[in-house]
């Protein structure tokens, strides 16, 4: 079967969305296409249908491939708990705690595995599109590279290589880059990509010719800087983009922020703007407060406590509209109790105690698609975490979960206080469904003597924009020399 692998000269060129693009491009061109990341570096994760837990970047990408969104997609998903130690996630389920070098020595063991599993994925698509991670030029990890040339020669998979001229020094970049390769690995490169481009190209066009005769490699496209509602992986969000909106919401920005695509619903709203806080300075008086989730939560809590944002957030909590996401809902109890020294060597830490309840964190971490309900409210999403909370008398459940993985249940999810004002839960992707969202934002709007509205869709903004994005990346790429290299024909 045909493969293509983008790889870029660093992080955040591009390289998610333009292999989103090609996977719109090639289902819209009649074929069966599948996205696959070998290793990914995120704190934005997702759980499939049955349970796995995947990056970010690679649903999106399934989405435009017209699929469902599988872990072996990403086989390996790696969630930094430090600087130097992460979580390996190793086709959906948690395989260990490590620290960087643990799991740069392990990378021989997992390259036989996936080579394997890369066969069977070819077996079932037309054409499989590879993303890279980071620069593909780090050359002290070259001799145990799994994710970039490594697996291009793995797999034998040609490369273009992206570069983002917004960042500048572009040219330097591209050249640089395939200075650093081997021969072989120059000889896999077919093409070169410029990324969000803002200007005349005809002015660029001499620099792309005296590129190509530098590296020897063509100049495949430019693509030009845009503006789409797509999911952002690695955080580089881009909030505020209407900062006077009616409808002000905050969300807090913690050190180890994980799963911030919950808010992507609600920045299709027109009449809502979101905006970090950061500090005490820009806390200001939002419309609502959202504690999101985090890789840890103990350590986010206390840092929150130290800089006095924890003090604003209880005293904004008597009367303004707080929500939290899993951590964010866990900080708001009166104590998180961690007995197996999951994320601390702390036994137990006091909470805010906005909420009456009380976590304990276990040694397995929850990982299962929902669905649930309230008063008649639908919501749909993932729950992604290691603790438990046990109610008080003060606070009762906000959710009914229905059904986990495909299966029915009945079991209580998240909690609201006794004023109704403030709540949290487990369920990341919460504002995703329409039900929720509007009745969350109403009640804000009315509160502010404003006009009910009805939620826009967000599943069919997703389709409109991928399917935008493809139309960019079609007009300003030589998709039939992509077609060429890969051995086939449009």
């Amino acid at each position: 079967m045909a493969k293509i692998m983008i790889q870029g000269t660093g992080s955040s060129v591009g390289k998610s969305v333009l292999v989103a693009a090609l996977c719109r491009i090639f289902k819209q061109d009649g074929y069966s296409v599948c996205p696959y990341k070998s290793q990914n570096m995120s704190l934005n994760s997702y759980i499939t249908n049955d349970g796995k837990e995947m990056g970010r970047a690679q649903v999106l990408q399934a989405y435009a491939a017209g699929i469902e969104p599988e872990a072996y997609m990403n086989p390996i998903l790696l969630k930094p708990t430090s600087d130097k130690k992460c979580q390996i996630i190793f086709n959906g389920k948690v395989l260990k705690n490590s620290t960087a070098m643990e799991y740069h020595n392990m990378k021989t063991e997992f390259s036989h595995r996936l080579k394997e599993q890369f066969k069977e994925i070819e077996s079932n698509f037309d054409i499989v599109v590879i993303e890279g991670a980071g620069s593909p030029a780090e050359i002290n990890l070259r001799d145990k590279d799994i994710v970039n040339m490594g697996l291009a020669e793995m797999v034998d998979s040609p490369v273009f290589l992206v570069g983002d001229i917004d960042k500048g020094g572009v040219f330097a970049s591209l050249a640089g880059t395939m200075v650093l390769f081997t021969e072989e690995e120059r000889n896999r490169v077919k093409g070169t990509i410029i990324n969000k481009f803002r200007g005349d190209l005809e002015i660029l066009k001499p620099g792309l010719k005296m590129l190509e005769d530098i590296i020897h490699v063509p100049s495949v496209g430019v693509v030009p800087h845009f503006n789409l509602d797509l999911e952002d992986e690695d955080g580089a969000v881009e909030f505020n983009k209407n900062s006077n909106a009616d409808i002000d919401i905050a969300v807090i920005k913690l050190p180890h922020i994980s799963n911030f695509t919950d808010f992507d619903a609600l920045k299709v709203e027109n009449d809502v703007s979101i905006r970090y806080i950061t500090s005490k300075e820009n806390f200001g008086n939002p419309d609502l407060l959202i504690i999101p989730g985090t890789k840890n939560t103990i350590d986010d809590l206390l840092y929150l406590r130290k800089i006095g944002v924890e003090q604003l957030i209880k005293e904004y909590a008597k009367n303004g509209s707080l929500v939290g996401i899993c951590g964010g809902y866990q900080m708001l109890g009166k104590a998180l109790k961690d007995p197996y020294e999951v994320e601390t060597d702390s036994k137990e830490t006091k909470g805010m105690g906005i909420l009456d309840v009380e976590t304990v964190f276990e040694k397995e971490k929850i990982t299962t698609r929902v669905n649930a309900s309230s008063n008649d409210i639908n919501v749909y999403g993932y729950e992604i975490h290691m603790g438990i909370c046990n109610y008080g008398g003060k606070a009762k459940p906000l959710f009914n979960i229905y059904e986990q993985n495909g299966e029915r249940t009945q079991r209580k999810d998240g909690a609201i206080n006794e004023k109704g004002n403030v709540m949290g839960t487990y369920i990341h992707g919460v504002f995703d469904g329409v039900e929720f969202r509007e009745k969350i934002l109403n009640r804000l709007r009315n509160k502010k003597g404003l006009g009910s509205k009805k939620a826009t869709p967000y599943e069919n903004l997703r389709e409109k924009n991928l399917d935008l994005l493809a139309d960019i990346v079609r007009k300003n790429i030589d998709v039939d020399y992509l077609y060429k290299v890969m051995g086939m024909k449009r």
